[in-house]
């Protein structure tokens, strides 16, 4: 099994707007990126949610912790997604960094 992927995305929401924003957002992935996504499973627990995506005939599964003034997400991506290592954590730091932006 490859290195996880590991992605912090700063903010200076505090922790319960941070988490409120990320749940909606969340929502709002599954209908953007549906059509690319097999399967989206979320579970939130607290600060955290665990998570497991279904793409390209590929399981990707991770969590997140929501902090007062980041959020740590960590990947365990299949060692043939592992090669696209970069370009998921881009994805992940615009995606979260929008979800986080303030409105």
């Amino acid at each position: 099994m490859s290195k996880p992927l590991i992605v912090s995305i700063p903010h200076n929401l505090g922790k319960e707007e941070a988490l409120r924003r990320l749940q909606g957002g969340v929502t709002r992935l599954k209908s953007q990126f549906g059509d690319k996504i097999a399967s989206v499973d979320e579970t939130w627990s607290g600060d955290r949610m665990d998570f497991r995506v279904g793409a390209m005939g590929q399981t990707v599964n991770g969590h997140l912790d929501v902090q007062q003034d980041q959020v740590r997400v960590e990947v365990h991506l299949p060692w043939l997604l592992a090669m696209v290592a970069e370009k998921a954590k881009n994805f992940i730091q615009k995606q979260g960094t929008l979800m986080l932006e303030k409105k």
